[in-house]
């Protein structure tokens, strides 16, 4: 039987309670599964031990690291309503 990691399947759980229930999944744990679902796609690039997830996965949170990126650069506050500059 294979032995799978603990960080790999506590994010893909994570992951899927994200996908299954986006109505209530907060938004920024949402990015970050979605970062490292992408950190894991790049791991399994180079490394071939490192599992590779889904392609429509992968597409998917790079939409959603993309969106985040958008509208975090249009924000004038930090995520506690201090002002940036």
């Amino acid at each position: 039987m294979m032995i799978v990691r603990p960080t790999i399947v506590l994010a893909a759980v994570a992951l899927l309670t994200a996908i299954a229930s986006p109505a209530l999944a907060d938004p920024r744990e949402v990015l970050r599964v979605c970062q490292a679902v992408v950190k894991r796609a790049d791991q399994s690039a180079q490394d071939a031990s490192v599992a590779k997830p889904d392609e429509a996965e992968i597409v998917r949170c790079r939409q959603v690291i993309r969106a985040w990126t958008l509208r975090e650069s249009r924000m004038s506050v930090d995520e506690e309503g201090r002002p940036l500059r």
